[in-house]
């Protein structure tokens, strides 16, 4: 097992881990192929910290990789909303090339 993935785990095993390990924990499911806990880890993300604005772009791309475009819309457009709340024009800009490419 990979271990960086056995140490998120237990990290976030607890539910108090802080959002970066979260997300971090959802990298690592996708990167070895895990779609589905990786989507499922970054909603338990969005549900403790709805704020974490890396987590839209990230979730719009599994998404869009996966074929669930209407999905992916609704993940970026709250991104682009949250990035435009927090002035963040880096990741808005990132944002909203990913929502363009779902045409």
């Amino acid at each position: 097992m990979n271990k960086r993935l056995a140490f998120l785990e237990n990290m976030t095993q607890g539910g108090k881990a802080d959002a970066f390990a979260w997300y971090g924990l959802g990298m690592e499911y996708r990167k070895e192929g895990r779609t589905a806990d990786a989507l499922a880890t970054f909603e338990k993300l969005r549900a403790l910290n709805p704020d974490y604005l890396p987590m839209y772009l990230m979730v719009g791309q599994i998404l869009i990789d996966a074929e669930r475009v209407p999905e992916a819309r609704t993940w970026l457009e709250a991104g682009i909303a949250l990035a435009n709340a927090q002035s963040n024009v880096h990741t808005l800009g990132e944002l909203e090339g990913a929502l363009a490419s779902c045409s």
